[in-house]
């Protein structure tokens, strides 16, 4: 027995050092004076002064947290009142459209990032074709026959909006999955008892509800925030004139591994353990209250 209890802890240790000896060679290496990741020439932050002085990582940067930020706020509050209105349906019409919500999550990135890109290629094509020339030339026409000027309009093109919409997109379906269950737990006769108190359904819903399902929208918000984050794919087909941190670093990785990329997975690596920290934190707390009120 004992013999097992030593053999399972080595093999454990043997996969946690698999898993995270090449992240922690890299934070090592991003605080490397040398141009080198291999050879050590003495501690220096030389690559993070650097990073900060670049102006193009750094717009890229700005352009990944605005997106995560805006992603994840409207697809949380968009699926959490899809969540709500398909815990209010009929099983024979929920489930149908449950397997439908899960198409995104299970498909290919590369497929939703092509799919997403022709429509968005399609849809501003026609845009372009037949409102902004038609408009430019309505104005061509009152400018040469009345002599009368109008604004005109500008050709759209694939950017920022793009790369927005299709984050909330697959943004979307994570914030169902995680709202739908917490819906399930909650008792029904919550919401009757508040309205039969006097409340509207908008109050029930902000003062039952809401505190109920709670922990499913939080949950939800951050793997909406991590998803978009994270993604690569249905950015790079869909960002047009935009750029992302993956987007960047999938060009700078193309040309040649610079040290400034150390420097900015160390920063990503850094930013995501203190949230699971405070994450796991919270939740310790939480349970050590109910625990300590029972």
């Amino acid at each position: 027995m004992r013999r097992y209890r030593i053999g399972s802890r080595f093999y454990m240790a043997l996969i946690f050092l698999f898993l995270y000896a090449p992240i922690l060679l890299l934070v090592v290496f991003s605080f490397n004076d040398a141009n080198s990741n291999v050879v050590w020439q003495g501690f220096s932050l030389r690559w993070y002064e650097e990073l900060f002085r670049d102006r193009q990582i750094m717009g890229a940067v700005y352009n990944t947290l605005l997106v995560s930020v805006l992603a994840t706020a409207i697809s949380t509050v968009v699926g959490t009142f899809t969540a709500v209105g398909l815990f209010g349906m009929r099983r024979r019409w929920r489930d149908p459209i449950l397997t439908v919500n899960n198409i995104p999550i299970m498909n290919a990135d590369i497929v939703t990032g092509v799919a997403l890109c022709i429509f968005f290629v399609t849809v501003i094509a026609g845009w372009n074709g037949v409102v902004v020339e038609g408009w430019n030339g309505f104005v061509t026409y009152l400018e040469e026959n009345f002599r009368r000027t109008l604004p005109r309009m500008g050709e759209v093109n694939m950017g920022f909006t793009t790369l927005l919409l299709a984050h909330i997109s697959f943004d979307i379906p994570y914030v169902i999955l995680n709202v739908l269950p917490k819906l399930r737990q909650m008792d029904r006769s919550l919401i009757d008892a508040a309205q039969d108190l006097g409340c509207t359904w908008m109050q029930a819903f902000r003062k039952v509800v809401i505190p109920e399902i709670k922990p499913g929208i939080v949950s939800g918000a951050l793997i909406a925030f991590t998803m978009s984050v994270d993604d690569f794919v249905i950015s790079y087909f869909t960002a047009g004139s935009a750029s992302t941190l993956s987007i960047e670093i999938y060009g700078m990785v193309r040309k040649r591994v610079s040290p400034e990329l150390n420097a900015v997975s160390t920063l990503l690596f850094g930013v995501v353990l203190v949230l699971l920290i405070i994450i796991n934190v919270r939740e310790w707390r939480l349970e050590k209250r109910q625990t300590a009120g029972t």
